[in-house]
């Protein structure tokens, strides 16, 4: 079997593409129903993407929209969003989210049965709370009897520095669907224990074959936004500086040589061939 390449999903294009593709809705909806746990009339049986992938207009710039958001049949909200970095007030803003979206659904003078319930889902490369747990779920309740009577906001994380499980142990769903977010960029094959349909499509949409070279780039470069390894030179200088190393390397010239010319350390000339080469 011929080792497979895979993008690295927490990286915003890729974790926009893969979990916001109207026609790969099956990967949602999938890992909605996991990490929320939904059955029988309460799963998710479609939704509505409010913020689609699309690559930015100009190319190179930032994605306009990090996260991705999703309404179902039943008018409850997603949304579902990678943080790859803790930031100031990281922990109100995420409420502030959850409850704004709560209250757009209505205008003064509507009736408030007509609130649907908002679910926030975030997948945070850093630890945020005290517990040991990688996968978390907040409610609000009652602090004596901890029952969930105002179940209109749910929020669920999950933290990928807690999680260090091997491919045998994992059990859940949600052990799976995280074990492929920050793992899958690191593996040569589908695990053999890959038996969800949605999760089986997540794998092949991040396999790197799937993808056209635009989409690549656009990778490429919030890759580099996000380490951010070559310090304070411009974007537009990196997206240049790709093309020719990528023109360079491909007339032979040696790394030693392209470092030369790029006025780059041979680290980093053989870091963006690696990343260029998938």
């Amino acid at each position: 079997m011929p080792e497979i390449k895979f993008v690295n999903v927490k990286n915003d294009v890729a974790f926009r593409k893969i979990f916001g593709d109207e026609n790969k809705k099956v990967i949602l909806i999938s890992f909605l129903n996991a990490v929320l746990n939904l059955e029988g009339k309460a799963k998710i049986m479609d939704v509505t993407l409010v913020n689609p992938f699309q690559l930015p207009r100009i190319r190179g710039e930032k994605a306009s929209i990090i996260d991705v958001r999703a309404k179902d049949l039943m008018d409850r909200s997603f949304i579902i969003e990678m943080q790859v970095a803790e930031r100031e007030g990281f922990g109100k803003r995420i409420q502030y989210y959850a409850c704004k979206d709560y209250a757009a659904q209505i205008n003064i003078g509507d009736q408030y049965p007509k609130l649907k319930p908002v679910y926030f889902i975030g997948i945070l490369d850093f630890v945020f709370f005290p517990n040991k747990n990688y996968f978390s779920k907040h409610l609000i309740m009652d602090e004596e009897t901890h029952q969930c009577t105002l179940e209109d906001l749910k929020f669920r994380f999950i933290e990928l520095k807690k999680f260090n499980k091997t491919p045998s142990e994992l059990e859940t769903i949600v052990d799976k669907w995280t074990y492929f977010i920050k793992t899958a960029h690191k593996l040569q094959f589908i695990p053999d224990n890959t038996d969800d349909e949605g999760l089986k499509a997540a794998y092949e949409a991040a396999e790197r074959h799937n993808w056209t070279e635009e989409e690549y780039d656009e990778y490429i470069y919030a890759g580099m936004r996000q380490q951010d390894y070559r310090g304070g030179i411009s974007l537009a200088v990196k997206r240049k500086t790709i093309k020719i190393i990528r023109k360079l390397s491909a007339k032979g010239m040696s790394v030693e040589d392209i470092a030369e010319v790029t006025e780059l350390t041979v680290e980093e000339v053989e870091q963006i061939i690696r990343e260029i080469e998938g």
